[in-house]
């Protein structure tokens, strides 16, 4: 009996125990103290961030440029554009003196002492031949953004296997200018054969207007027809550069190599000519053609800025096309080619340069000479694009180039020309020698310079 009343004892503490641990508020947290809290609020802690890049170093490039003050706007734009790209290189740009002869024995002397500029600004052409570029320069050959260069102004920049400089600027087209109004009051197609141009000429004498211009008083004009022919020549004979380095073609030796004094002779003969035509000068030609009182020049493209000074209402009025082959050639032009930036081996920033180098092979280089430049000829790097307000006659010369159909003139490919062309050019033109005196006299006028170069084969 006891022992039954102790276990309802018992067990009633034990229920009260349990109703007051249900009743009971939930255990209190500790406080929270105001750092805590805001330790909680705040964010995790970011992993250690790695350290920044090193700024490239600084590097300053020296260059050799160009002596006068169009090319050298040509060369600042690039450099600042390069700069702005690459703010950690610096160009040092010197100015040359002066051109011609002065600037190519400064160029081999530097070469030759291992002192030239990590880059230099020069021709491109006959007279990089004689800087012996394969023992001289770096070779570009391998470099990817040779790929965005065209094709025609490889060869004038190359030598044996290697590739060793980028264009600078624009090419120019030695062809014919012509006036845009008289074809278009004669209803005259633009002539793709050397048949049609003769066809056009004497439609144009007829009308009462001459048909080619002539400016034999100032001598290196009379080259033209000879210069221009180059594209036609090498249609019908591919390897003649070449062949006449080596002496083993000559002007003379067939009636295609030899057609430039021939165009010169005939147009004579057929009184092509305007009045006084062999003591026209260079500046009055320009006025003539501007003004629409001859119709066809043969002539270069570089000429066109000068005529744009002069004349700027009437650039509109002139076209350009090359110079008309024989039946059964593709129509095309000649061209002269810019120059050229080059790296000596000697450089000690290979990389940067070579990478400037790709900048001025791009689209991006041409846009930044276009920035400041207002180019008168088409650039020779793939996918450049000319300003909406170019002169009609280059986008008449950059259709033969970007159709392919285009080739250097024969100073880029040889080195041999001697100094009597132009006056030989002037005797065939005037009557004084026939076109085949006139090629074999400049195939003996070159002999002198070939063997000063001491160009194998000119021995004899």
């Amino acid at each position: 009996m006891k022992t039954r009343k102790f276990l309802q004892i018992i067990l009633s503490i034990l229920s009260i125990l349990i109703l007051l641990a249900a009743c009971s508020p939930a255990a209190t947290e500790a406080p929270v103290t105001e750092e805590e809290s805001m330790a909680e609020e705040a964010p995790a802690a970011q992993e250690e961030a790695p350290p920044a890049e090193e700024a490239p170093e600084p590097v300053t490039i020296s260059m050799l440029g160009p002596a006068n003050e169009n090319d050298m706007l040509m060369v600042q734009a690039l450099t600042n554009a390069y700069t702005a790209l690459h703010p950690n290189v610096t160009f040092d740009i010197e100015v040359a003196a002066s051109g011609g002869s002065e600037v190519d024995n400064l160029v081999k002397t530097r070469l030759a002492t291992g002192e030239m500029n990590d880059i230099f600004y020069y021709n491109s052409g006959a007279l990089l031949q004689a800087l012996n570029p394969s023992e001289t320069l770096v070779d570009l050959s391998n470099e990817p953004f040779m790929d965005n260069i065209d094709d025609s102004f490889k060869p004038t920049v190359s030598q044996n296997d290697g590739i060793f400089g980028v264009p600078v600027g624009f090419a120019s087209g030695g062809g014919i200018l012509y006036s845009k109004p008289i074809y278009e009051e004669l209803g005259l197609s633009i002539p793709t054969t050397w048949e049609e141009f003769e066809a056009n000429n004497e439609a144009i004498k007829d009308a009462g207007y001459a048909p080619v211009l002539q400016t034999f008083g100032d001598t290196w004009t009379a080259q033209l027809f000879v210069l221009a022919d180059m594209y036609n020549v090498a249609q019908a004979y591919p390897n003649f550069a070449e062949d006449y380095t080596n002496n083993k073609a000559k002007y003379a030796d067939s009636p295609e190599t030899m057609a430039g004094f021939s165009y010169l002779q005939e147009g004579f003969e057929k009184g092509w000519y305007q009045e006084d035509f062999a003591t026209t000068l260079f500046s009055q030609g320009q006025e003539l053609i501007a003004n629409g009182e001859v119709a066809h020049w043969a002539m270069g493209t570089f000429v066109m800025p000068g005529i744009a000074a002069n004349y700027p209402d009437k650039v509109v009025d002139l076209g350009y096309f090359g110079l008309p082959g024989p039946e059964g050639t593709t129509p095309g032009t000649t061209i002269w080619m810019p120059l050229a930036f080059y790296a000596p081996k000697t450089t000690e920033h290979t990389d940067v340069v070579k990478d400037f180098f790709a900048f001025v092979a791009s689209t991006a280089g041409v846009d930044a000479i276009n920035a400041e430049v207002l180019p008168s000829g088409p650039y020779l790097i793939k996918g450049a694009t000319l300003p909406d307000d170019v002169a009609p006659f280059v986008n008449d010369l950059n259709s033969y180039i970007e159709a392919g159909n285009a080739y250097p003139a024969l100073e880029f490919l040889s080195p041999v020309k001697g100094p009597g062309l132009e006056q030989i050019c002037v005797a065939v033109g005037t009557g004084q020698m026939t076109a085949e005196e006139g090629a074999a006299a400049y195939d003996d006028d070159v002999v002198k310079q070939a063997q000063q170069l001491g160009l194998p084969g000119w021995d004899n």
